[in-house]
């Protein structure tokens, strides 16, 4: 069975989760989910997607599971955990890890299972939901193959980079830019804001220029407003990404000197509170402490 002649799973519906078994309906797919909050399935279940209490019941009966849960932690669980989509021995359709964790660890988890992908997903919740993402593959090339129709709906571009771990170290690198882009901006706003220049006009300067990436231009419109509720990507992940990136470059030898520091200040950011704020917040972990000392 190839994972368009049957229902699709979708594990867990967070951002990307939701849009992706959205956009899945809208392609007039039978749509399984699960979510560790059940709550959040209900605009889907409203849609006609089936929701069930635990992944190998959300499986059940499915071409293709889909894994967008948060870390390794969360994907271990769905997939090995009691309740996981393992748990009742090897899963007859395509595993589709598109939970952004350590390379090494999608390759551990899914063991000798025949049919398993890594997809690094470049976009937001906007592109998930209209089917405008970019979609970065590693695994088999026969796997790919069988399961390029389904991932052809749900992103404008599908690159096959190799191995299975390819799509994550894809990913990495991807938020690796994005972290530092974001904080170099903040930081950039943060001298122009104490050194006495308007800090909205020079943000506005820099998304004009062509020192901005994209991602910077759209990340200066929460800086200028300072909003950081509803998050496009949430600090934590952020901070995740980049103790992940670090750890990959350090078990290859390699010093990465602004990743590195990137990481630490997410750190920083999360342990002050901001973990599920954007990651645009990180600009609070640069301000300096007004606070009354003792």
């Amino acid at each position: 069975m190839t994972p368009t002649q049957g229902p699709v799973a979708v594990l867990g519906l967070g951002t990307m989760g939701a849009g992706l078994a959205g956009r899945l309906l809208d392609q007039g797919v039978q749509v399984r989910v699960w979510n560790r909050t059940p709550e959040r399935a209900e605009p889907l279940t409203k849609a006609g997607a089936v929701a069930a209490a635990r992944p190998i019941d959300a499986v059940e009966g499915t071409s293709a599971t889909i894994c967008t849960v948060s870390d390794g932690e969360a994907l271990r669980a769905v997939l090995r955990g009691p309740d996981g989509v393992l748990a009742g021995g090897s899963y007859p359709g395509a595993i589709i890890c598109a939970s952004t964790v350590s390379p090494d660890e999608v390759v551990r988890l899914v063991g000798d299972e025949p049919s398993v992908l890594d997809v690094g997903m470049l976009g937001n919740r906007d592109h998930a939901r209209s089917g405008d993402l970019r979609l970065f593959v590693g695994g088999e090339e026969r796997v790919f193959t069988a399961g390029r129709p389904l991932l052809d709906m749900l992103g404008k571009e599908v690159v096959h980079l190799g191995a299975l771990g390819s799509g994550m170290r894809m990913k990495l690198l991807l938020n690796l830019l994005m972290g530092i882009e974001v904080q170099a901006m903040a930081e950039a706003a943060e001298l122009a804001a104490v050194s006495g220049l308007d800090r909205q006009q020079v943000l506005a300067t820099i998304a004009g220029s062509g020192f901005a990436s994209p991602v910077m231009a759209f990340k200066s419109k929460r800086l200028a407003a300072g909003r950081y509720d509803k998050p496009d990507f949430r600090l934590r992940l952020m901070a995740k990404d980049l103790a992940l990136a670090t750890e990959q470059a350090a078990a290859a030898g390699l010093h990465l000197p602004l990743t590195a520091a990137a990481a630490e200040t997410h750190l920083r950011a999360t342990e002050q509170g901001l973990g599920d704020e954007d990651c645009a917040a990180v600009t609070r972990a640069i301000v300096p402490d007004t606070g009354v000392g003792a």
